[in-house]
């Protein structure tokens, strides 16, 4: 005998997304240290070849 999956399981709840605002400006909350410190590291890799 095999199982039969439940049908009368409720589907699973789908996450608000917020408004655009919010998610603009969670990039930037992370992209711009990360930006930032990617510049950084360019750099001073930059001074190594000299």
């Amino acid at each position: 005998m095999t199982s039969q999956p439940n049908s009368s399981a409720p589907a699973p709840a789908t996450a608000d997304t917020g408004t655009g605002g919010s998610v603009v400006l969670a990039w930037l909350v992370v992209g711009l240290p990360l930006a930032w410190g990617v510049s950084q590291t360019f750099i001073k890799a930059l001074a190594l070849f000299k």
